[in-house]
């Protein structure tokens, strides 16, 4: 399984910053691969989600749990089924500066060897930015929604 992690600063008080982070429908208002994010299931601790990406074009589908540890802030996720053979991590928010940084980390397998063995750098290249780019979407979005200037 290949590991992918990024981090960001976010200026809000790190309960604020994980709580919106927790709403993940609202992931394709604001994030442009991320196509659709379709409450399955919800309760306290957990929800169930189909999601659909895009990478280099191409449309990627998989239904994930997500749990949600409101004590420790952190948001863990993991397949339940989908194009990936393996897809799981966690989001993090703690306290820094004044502010919060918030980690992604993403552990996934494609479940193609021979695939993987020729495209594996290009993909973990690709997943690092969409790492990165979903992590700057966040700390805009959040930003935005807490200046008021939305």
């Amino acid at each position: 399984m290949t590991k992918v992690e990024g981090s960001i600063f976010i200026s809000g008080v790190p309960q604020e910053v994980y709580k919106f982070t927790k709403q993940l429908e609202r992931f394709p208002e604001f994030i442009p691969d991320i196509k659709e994010v379709k409450v399955v299931s919800r309760d306290v601790n957990s929800t169930v989600t189909e999601w659909a990406s895009e990478i280099e074009g191409i449309t990627i589908y998989w239904k994930e749990k997500d749990n949600f540890d409101d004590d420790n802030l952190v948001i863990s996720y993991y397949l339940l089924e989908g194009d990936l053979d393996k897809f799981e991590g966690k989001w993090s928010f703690k306290p820094q500066d004044g502010g919060t940084l918030v980690t992604l980390e993403v552990n996934y397998d494609f479940g193609l060897p021979t695939f993987t063995s020729i495209m594996g750098p290009l993909l973990k290249i690709k997943v690092k930015g969409n790492v990165e780019a979903m992590l700057k979407a966040i700390k805009k979005e959040f930003e935005l929604d807490k200046s008021g200037t939305k």
